[in-house]
C-alpha cells in the first residue's frame, strides 16, 4: 500500500492518478472524497457525520468516525487479500488519524507519503476548482502533517504531479 497524505488542494489525487500510469501493476485508488461522497447527503450536514464550516474548518463526528473505520478496515482487507492499493488522505487529526490507519494496517508494509504544498499555492488551487469551501486549503496546508511520520515527502508548490509520481514509484519496492 501507499498512503499519501496531504491537504485539500495539495495535489495528491493527480499524483494518485500519475502513479496508476507509472508504476507496472495493476494499483487501485481509494481517497478521502470518495468516502464522503458515498455518504447519505445527512450526513453531509450533520454534527454526527461531516460539517465544512464557512471558514474552511472541517468536524467530523462519531458516526462518521464508525464509517470511515469499516472503510479503513475494508480498504486494508483488499490489501491483505493482494490487491495493490494507493490511498489519498487528508488527516485532519495529524498524528491521531495515521495512527488510526497503524491500527487497521497491523504489519502491512506501507509507503508513507507526506504531499505538502505551500498553502497559498493550494488556496488558488481550491478557488480554481470551485468545489471546496474557501478557506480548506489554507488551514489544512500544515495542520494535516502535524506529528505524522513519513517515508517520503513531495512538495507540489513547484513540482508536477508526473514528478512527483516518478519519485514515489523509484521507492515503491
Amino acid at each position: 500500500m501507499i498512503i499519501l497524505n496531504g491537504g485539500s488542494s495539495s495535489g495528491k489525487t493527480g499524483i494518485v492518478r500519475c502513479l496508476q500510469a507509472e508504476l507496472p501493476e495493476q494499483w487501485l485508488a481509494f481517497g478521502c472524497d470518495s468516502f464522503v461522497d458515498a455518504l447519505p447527503a445527512r450526513m453531509r450536514t450533520s454534527d454526527d457525520g461531516i460539517v465544512f464550516a464557512a471558514d474552511g474548518g472541517v468536524s467530523v463526528g462519531t458516526e462518521f468516525r464508525e464509517l470511515e473505520e469499516a472503510w479503513t478496515e475494508g480498504i486494508v482487507a483488499m490489501a491483505r487479500a493482494g490487491a495493490k492499493i494507493v490511498v489519498d488522505e487528508v488527516f485532519l487529526g495529524g498524528a491521531a488519524s495515521q495512527q488510526r490507519w497503524l491500527k487497521a494496517l497491523g504489519d502491512l508494509p506501507v509507503l508513507w507519503v507526506g504531499v505538502r504544498c505551500d498553502s497559498a499555492v493550494a488556496s488558488g488551487r481550491e478557488v480554481a476548482r470551485g468545489d471546496r469551501t474557501p478557506g480548506m486549503a489554507a488551514a489544512q496546508a500544515e495542520l494535516v502533517h502535524e506529528g505524522v511520520s513519513y517515508d517520503l515527502e513531495v512538495d507540489t508548490t513547484r513540482t508536477e504531479a508526473p514528478a512527483c509520481a516518478r519519485t514515489i514509484a523509484a521507492h515503491v519496492v
